[in-house]
């Protein structure tokens, strides 16, 4: 199975899936509020906390400034402009979360902003669904030689080859996450059998799922499916502003994520078997035959006179029903006890 390592985190199909609380751009731009945000997905048992890294003027061109987002009612200028941190604050909330022991990545949305994040050595690169296509840009980040988690939303198979080509060629271990890119994105349009495509078409890529509903289930279900990565965006408060707060999960929200994919996980896989666990159920949930008249030496066994009932612990069980009929019994049965091998002819 394809994994990658994110600092001492194995991430793969053969690990319990790995939840991103995605703080993006929710801070508004305070590095305070950004802090706070970290700290309480921390508490509530994140392994990874994503920020969205914007240097504004080398991300976009000015006619951005008239680009208005559908979850929106300004530019998406405007609101990367209002919620980027500059270096020094992203650098503090990239410490102090890595104090907490917890894992700092980020989204860079420029050549600006993968410099800098190469700068600030951070363990692996998240490239936003927006980003899938841009070539130049994620060779860019590859040349840094860390692991990538690729978004895939708005973008076909067709698209999505060239940039994992890009990754191959600079032996970049990589996931790809399936992402509807719809805030909130409804139910009908999440497409949970993408994952599976992806991993047909991409056999040593991590696949996952980025997921912008409005509550756990499609991450959840996509466990089911062999999710290795679960990213949702993150807030400590619902009753913020901003245009993700509306497919965001709280703390209690991502604590129930966290551990309902470990739940998940453990039940899925396995072979279609009677486990050893069983045997207590099959004992008194299984059926015998059993004679339904009494009998004496001679008769012969027929639908008049067995049939079969619980408890299954005789010597012939419902299975060996028909091959008994016809056979002759050796010595005298009461009606209601299980037929034995003492009662049957060799």
């Amino acid at each position: 199975m394809p994994e990658i390592k994110i600092n001492n985190r194995l991430i793969g199909e053969d690990h319990p899936p790995i939840v991103i609380a995605e703080m993006g751009i929710n801070h508004e731009g305070s590095l305070d509020l950004a802090i706070a945000m970290a700290d309480s997905a921390i508490e509530a048992g994140a392994e990874i906390i994503k920020h969205q890294t914007h240097i504004v003027e080398d991300e976009m061109s000015d006619e951005a400034k008239s680009v208005i987002p559908g979850n929106a009612d300004v530019s998406i200028y405007e609101i990367m402009d209002r919620c980027a941190l500059d270096e020094q604050e992203e650098l503090k909330l990239m410490k102090h979360i890595q104090s907490k022991k917890c894992i700092f990545i980020s989204t860079p949305f420029s050549r600006a902003a993968a410099d800098r994040l190469k700068r600030f050595n951070v363990p692996a690169y998240k490239i936003g669904s927006g980003e899938c296509n841009n070539y130049p840009l994620i060779k860019h980040i590859a040349r840094a030689g860390k692991p990538i988690i690729l978004s895939t939303g708005m973008n076909s198979i067709k698209s999505i080859r060239p940039a994992v080509k890009i990754l191959r060629e600079h032996n970049i271990p990589y996931a790809l996450l399936h992402t509807t890119n719809i805030y909130p994105t409804p139910p009908e349009l999440v497409r949970l059998g993408a994952m599976s495509i992806l991993k047909e078409e991409f056999p040593d890529a991590v696949v996952g799922l980025s997921d912008h509903t409005t509550d756990n289930l499609a991450c959840l279900g996509a466990v089911a499916l062999g999710a290795s990565i679960l990213e949702r965006h993150f807030t400590d408060s619902l009753d913020r502003p901003g245009p993700d707060i509306v497919c965001s999960m709280d703390p209690k929200s991502l604590s129930e994520l966290i551990s309902g994919s470990k739940i998940i996980f453990a039940e899925r896989g396995g072979h279609k078997t009677p486990v050893p666990e069983e045997e207590p159920t099959i004992a008194f949930a299984f059926a015998s035959v059993v004679a339904t008249k009494d009998m004496n030496s001679g008769d012969i066994l027929s639908e008049d006179n067995i049939w079969v009932r619980r408890p299954g612990e005789g010597d012939y069980s419902a299975a060996d029903y028909e091959d008994l009929l016809g056979r002759t019994i050796l010595c005298p049965i009461k009606a209601g006890g299980q037929i034995s091998k003492a009662h049957i002819e060799n």
